[in-house]
């Protein structure tokens, strides 16, 4: 299978995760990258910066998220920490319903029933 093909279908996932694990704290999104790998590397692939982060700013700009400036130990710089708005926490919502939807209408293409 084309593997362009493949990267997009898994891409189209990651908008959901991400507003998933900024849902239940505020993180960093180096964290995140860092979270993405050692949970689902396997599936979705290698989360990189240059994939993660263009998310994190669409969804900064379309009201989902926002971000606070927090001191970064290492450097003496300052980090970007990620929560979700308002806006950002209904949007998971119905997000999440509409994934489990999705999911149960594919799992009836797909299933291993031999039902036509």
């Amino acid at each position: 299978m084309d593997g362009n093909y493949i990267r997009q279908f898994k891409k189209g996932s990651l908008e959901l995760i991400l507003l998933a694990l900024i849902g239940k704290r505020e993180r960093y999104g180096y964290e995140l990258i860092n979270e993405l790998n050692s949970k689902g590397a396997e599936v979705l692939g290698y989360a990189r910066e240059g994939t993660v982060y263009p998310i994190l700013y669409r969804l900064e700009a379309g009201g989902l998220i926002g971000h606070r400036l927090v001191p970064a130990p290492a450097n003496g710089g300052n980090r970007k920490s990620y929560s979700l708005t308002p806006e950002g926490a209904r949007t998971l919502e119905e997000l999440k319903a509409l994934w489990r939807a999705y999911s149960d209408c594919v799992d009836l293409f797909i299933g291993d029933t031999e039902d036509d």
